[in-house]
Order: C-alpha cells, then sequence, then structure tokens
C-alpha cells in the first residue's frame, strides 16, 4: 500500500464527503481542503502527485488538532457541495460514473481513433519504461525526473484501464447501494 493509500484511508475515516469528491471531477476542490487544514501552499506548477505527497506526509505526521480540523474541513466541504446543488455523498460520487458513461458514450457515437490510440501509447511508455528501468542505470541526477515519470504514466494507464473496463470502486458502491435499495413494487 503506498503512502498516499495510507492518507486516503485516513481521509475516507475523517472526511468522508472530500474523500468522495477526491476520485471525481470535483478533486482540486477536495485537494485544495485538505491543503488549507495543513497549511500546505502548493507551487502554481505542482503536479498532482506532488500534491499527493504532500498532503499524505502531512497526514502521517498529523495531530490531534488538525485531524479534528479535518473533520471540520469535511463539514464546511458538505455544506458547500450542498450549497451547490449536491446534497449527499451519492451525488458526488455519482459525478464520477456520468464522467466514464459521457466518455464512453461518446467513443460509441463516434467511434473515434484517439481513445485507443492514446491508451496504447500509454500502454507501451508505462510498461517500456519499467521494462527500461530493470536493465538500465538511471543517473542519480535524472532518477527524481524518471520516477516522476514513472508514477504520472501509471496513473495515466490506470485512467485509461478505467476507461475501458470499468471502476472497481464504482462498482462496490453501486453494489451496497443496491443491497440498501427496496425493488419497485415490492412490499414495504
Amino acid at each position: 500500500m503506498s503512502v498516499w493509500d495510507s492518507a486516503l484511508n485516513v481521509v475516507k475515516t475523517l472526511a468522508p464527503t472530500i474523500a468522495t469528491a477526491l476520485g471525481g471531477p470535483l478533486a482540486g476542490g477536495a485537494v485544495m481542503a485538505l491543503e488549507s487544514v495543513f497549511g500546505i501552499t502548493a507551487k502554481p506548477d505542482a503536479s498532482t502527485d506532488d500534491r499527493q505527497t504532500a498532503i499524505a506526509a502531512a497526514i502521517s505526521g498529523a495531530t490531534p488538532e488538525q485531524l479534528a480540523a479535518m473533520r471540520k474541513a469535511d463539514q464546511d466541504y458538505a455544506l458547500a457541495m450542498a450549497q451547490a446543488g449536491f446534497k449527499n455523498v451519492e451525488e458526488l460520487s455519482s459525478l464520477v460514473v456520468q464522467d466514464t458513461v459521457s466518455a464512453r458514450d461518446m467513443q460509441i457515437a463516434t467511434k473515434s481513433l484517439t481513445p485507443p490510440l492514446l491508451t496504447l501509447s500509454i500502454t507501451v511508455g508505462f510498461f517500456g519504461l519499467l521494462v527500461m528501468l530493470f536493465f538500465v542505470n538511471v543517473p542519480e541526477a535524472n532518477k527524481a525526473i524518471v520516477y516522476s515519470c514513472v508514477g504520472s504514466l501509471g496513473t495515466a494507464w490506470l485512467v485509461a484501464v478505467h476507461f475501458w473496463f470499468g471502476d472497481t470502486q464504482a462498482s462496490a458502491r453501486k453494489t451496497e447501494l443496491l443491497a440498501q435499495s427496496t425493488p419497485s413494487g415490492a412490499p414495504q
């Protein structure tokens, strides 16, 4: 489990609304909410990986007061989302599904070659870079750049795979919601 995954588990426990937004198109606001809790000022050119690393480091060394502030930030974020028209976590979760569905619908309608070619390029680039790392000694001066590229390509590859094959997180949430629902026409 990566440092970010461990930090994300803490966020899911203490700030479920922010954690839900992290997986969708509103992730920027959720990241900024977490950064403000820990007093992190992201550089304008900071990558998503850099920002996640900074947040994960802050969470791993958080004081009880900061963890309480994270819970308060989640409440404030939930209120802001409610004012923006998102009444609950399920509506925020649905944004991720809607985003993926609209992209797949676009692909079905247009039969564009861009998504498959982009997926192929990302896959070849990611796994090619991994294989290269087994056989080539990367100079110390370039390690940070190469490892950053591996992380970015790995993230891009996961997004591409999710586009084509779906997301198990959304599937698990859908299963949970279906288990809690009452079938239409069933006695109440």
